[in-house]
């Protein structure tokens, strides 16, 4: 029986593989690996939580920076630097990472999982049935639900891509009456148009008449005629997939877990899909090694991890409401309509209050595990922070509410903890 079993090469199955690895664990990962060329434009934040993931041979010649223009409520501007992002060129690097990691590697599609209190039994085409002790669920938008959970409005986006002559790499983002569009142009001349619509409003025609209808509505866009000119378009395809925002209703049990867009997956206006999914990966392998070694404290790492998926899906979701929301023409549209108001009405970044800062005992991560300890909630950490550059922050603000001079409160820090703990407190709303 393998130790544990990841279903999905995504980023998050790739990053959970990889650390579990570091942790000591046999992962075998079993992936249908992508069928169609996409790209992804990415921040370099992006890039340097993927590194730090350990993807270094996935982003060798991978990421192209480009200058991202913006038309978006009538005004035209040009964003910093994004970069495009080849899957293509990225999943052949991420195999090798995680091939180099001691990873075992198993291609194909998975038919089934029957799941029971020992363990999983996996059915995979043309193959042995795999039995695990743990699974990890990394299948992205295809995983099978698990029940009603919450869910955004109804969308859906349309990727054009076609190829066109060489010429200098960009990337531009337009909204629409109905909808919005993000479109790329790599220097070899790969053109990318994504349209992302309403599902109930758009009026979408059978799958045989979809392309024509996106490239009416691409030459009716004089932004798109702009990026692309007018050449030829060679090799045309369509591909069309879900961005409807979901929030599973159940992310972890004792011998399962889900990650990235298996467990949220939210609107990608509100940010980059990639990111997402690294959020919620990244602390799978503590949440698992806990699970795993330390059973006792089951309930706090399933705790942990189904709280931060959920404020990480409502911390994108609000993003998402309020890029829409900006969009001010088309104010009785339905994609406008439907969007400028979910999920609620909670803002998305609340003003810092020194006066509001709570402690309480919440799960935090601690030496690979779960484990418990004084936080401090704060408008923008609501699960809590534990500690900055290892100084515990509890501590110090109990102390400072309780009158001590902020300077005795800091003593013994060294210069770049003391910087670094003041620099927080500012941004909380002290006032020396």
């Amino acid at each position: 029986m393998t130790a544990i079993v990841i279903l999905g090469a995504g980023p998050a199955g790739a990053a959970v593989a990889l650390g579990l690895r570091r942790l000591g664990y046999s992962v075998t990962l079993v992936s249908e690996w992508r069928r169609f060329a996409a790209l992804e434009g990415v921040s370099i934040r992006v890039l340097e939580a993927l590194r730090g993931a350990g993807f270094h041979h996935a982003l060798t010649n991978a990421a192209l920076p480009s200058q991202r223009q913006v038309s978006w409520n009538g005004r035209q501007h040009a964003q910093n630097i994004e970069y495009l992002l080849d899957r293509p060129s990225f999943d052949r690097g991420l195999r090798e990472d995680l091939r180099l990691a001691g990873v075992e590697l198993i291609e194909g599609r998975v038919l089934s999982v029957q799941s029971c209190e020992p363990g999983h039994r996996i059915e995979i085409d043309a193959r042995e049935p795999l039995l695990t002790k743990f699974l990890v669920e990394a299948r992205g938008r295809q995983a099978p639900a698990l029940g009603k959970g919450l869910r955004g409005p109804e969308t859906v986006s349309l990727l054009n891509r076609w190829q066109g002559s060489p010429g200098t790499t960009a990337s531009a983002v337009e909204s629409l009456a109905d909808g919005w569009a993000w479109m790329a142009r790599r220097a070899d001349g790969q053109c990318y148009w994504q349209w992302t619509v309403d599902v109930a409003s758009v009026g979408l025609p059978a799958k045989a008449q979809l392309l024509d209808f996106c490239q009416q509505r691409r030459q009716a866009s004089s932004v798109a005629r702009a990026f692309f000119g007018s050449e030829p378009q060679v090799q045309l395809q369509l591909h069309a997939r879900s961005s409807t925002a979901i929030l599973s209703p159940q992310v972890c049990g004792d011998n399962w877990i889900r990650i990235g867009d298996a467990a949220m997956a939210v609107d990608p206006l509100s940010g980059n899909g990639i990111f997402q999914s690294l959020s919620s990966a990244l602390q799978a392998p503590a949440v698992i090694n806990t699970l795993l070694r330390k059973p006792e404290r089951a309930t706090l790492a399933q705790r942990f991890h189904q709280q931060r998926v959920e404020q990480l899906f409502l911390r994108f979701a609000r993003i998402g409401r309020d890029f829409y929301a900006d969009e001010q023409r088309w104010l009785d549209q339905p994609f406008w309509q439907a969007r400028r108001q979910w999920p609620d009405a909670e803002i998305a970044h609340a003003e810092a209050d020194f006066n509001a800062l709570r402690i309480e005992r919440a799960p935090v991560l601690r030496d690979g595990f779960v484990d418990e300890a004084e936080v401090v909630i704060t408008a923008d950490q609501p699960l809590g922070i534990w500690h900055v550059l290892s100084v515990e922050l509890a501590p110090l603000v109990r102390g400072m509410k309780q009158g001590v001079p902020a300077e005795q409160v800091l003593a013994g820090l060294t210069l770049e903890q003391g910087r670094m703990v003041r620099s927080w407190l500012l941004a909380q709303g002290f006032k020396p």
